[in-house]
């Protein structure tokens, strides 16, 4: 598999960019429970919420998070999975570890990679493919879009590769005119696509969750 995008280096791996004076408050609630809970980042409710409500993570589970920096996903996957889950998570921005996963710096858009991330799970497939993949925010809308659409392309491949017959995927996305082109795609590999927003977003985000299931044998 080969594409581009985030995992390039002219892609950023710390999430989107907010310019001074846009409003953005990064200590908002979400951000202190999370500092008083103990989650690496407030994405975490995001993932609770989402995971929580469809039930995407069960004991046992197989999970990849892509665009894993700095955790607070991969802290989630491992305690929704438990013990007996597998939970390995990658980015090309090194993360610190957290017990009960495997984490692997990379990209994931090359394919001596992706074959790391089949090694590191029992055979070979998961059963969960997470993405929060953000693009770093130029200001300039339709780049920013092209960008977080070219993400989400990269991520769709990413799972049509590593996951199992009727497995899932969760990724972020937001609104644009790339969403039906990306819509399309996804239902034909998954029986069950949906979007979603959560709670955790920030007011006023664009900000949604595609959740897709029961992908489709490989023909």
């Amino acid at each position: 598999m080969r594409a581009r995008g985030r995992g390039s280096r002219r892609r950023g791996t710390g999430g989107q960019r907010h310019p001074s004076g846009s409003g953005y408050n990064r200590k908002d609630s979400y951000y202190r429970r999370a500092k008083q809970e103990g989650y690496r980042s407030r994405a975490a409710y995001k993932l609770l919420e989402v995971a929580e409500r469809y039930k995407l993570i069960r004991r046992g589970c197989r999970v990849l998070d892509l665009g894993c920096w700095p955790g607070g996903w991969l802290q989630v996957a491992a305690q929704l999975a438990g013990p007996d889950g597998t939970v390995v998570g990658i980015d090309l921005r090194e993360a610190e570890p957290i017990a009960g996963t495997t984490i692997l710096q990379g990209d994931v858009t090359d394919d001596e990679v992706v074959a790391k991330l089949r090694d590191a799970v029992r055979g070979g497939v998961y059963d969960v493919v997470l993405s929060d993949l953000s693009p770093k925010l130029s200001g300039v809308r339709f780049t920013d879009e092209a960008r977080a659409g070219e993400l989400n392309q990269i991520a769709l491949s990413v799972a049509e590769a590593v996951l199992e017959p009727g497995g899932a995927l969760l990724m972020k996305t937001f609104m644009s005119g790339e969403t039906e082109d990306l819509l399309r795609r996804a239902r034909e590999l998954f029986a069950s696509v949906r979007l979603t927003a959560v709670d955790a977003s920030r007011k006023g985000s664009a900000e949604h969750y595609l959740i897709a299931r029961d992908r489709r044998p490989a023909t």
